[in-house]
């Protein structure tokens, strides 16, 4: 170990640069599914508790280079239009015609025609089908949504196809699901 450079911050004795007053001693627990989303959705409000836009402390995170994300389609006509209201949209992303409202969405999610998507995170390479429709969903890394799906209306269809329900109503589609 000694030739190892190691630093280490002590957060309980300095400030983290940039810091704001609300932003000092953040801490939350992610152990459940509730508060795993929750944590998400509060990075989505027009005031986190968690400031990731702090540019003077940036979150250095190994990652693939993607394109910048993509909104395409805008027929207001027929409702074909590609929007992302109050999100986190990362790169690599494609909002096809679809709508997402409230949503954490990884690298190279896609969201196709005519799809809503409300309340949820969608883990990398994810693809929701034409006419799908998604309520407070954590979807699972490449899971492909079928068109004209609903996960998060129907608590006994959703259980029945093998989707895990937390006690606050959060639904989990995992990788190995069959549509």
């Amino acid at each position: 170990y000694k030739e190892l450079n190691i630093h280490a911050y002590n957060f309980a004795n300095n400030r983290v640069p940039g810091a704001t007053d609300a932003d000092a001693g953040y801490w939350r627990d992610v152990g459940t599914i509730d508060a795993y989303w929750a944590a998400s959705m509060d990075l989505i409000s027009v005031t986190p508790s968690f400031n990731a836009y702090n540019y003077e402390w940036p979150i250095l995170t190994a990652h693939e280079e993607h394109p910048p994300a993509k909104f395409v389609f805008a027929d207001s006509k027929s409702n074909r239009m590609g929007i992302a209201t109050d999100s986190l949209v990362s790169p690599g992303c494609i909002i096809s015609g679809g709508h997402i409202d409230r949503c954490v969405l990884s690298p190279k999610v896609r969201i196709n025609s005519f799809s809503t998507v409300s309340e949820s995170i969608l883990f990398d390479g994810v693809e929701v089908g034409r006419k799908a429709r998604l309520k407070r969903v954590i979807v699972d890394k490449l899971v492909q949504i079928p068109p004209g799906v609903s996960i998060g209306y129907d608590e006994q269809e959703d259980l029945a196809r093998g989707i895990t329900i937390s006690e606050g109503g959060v639904r989990v589609v995992p990788q190995d699901i069959k549509f």
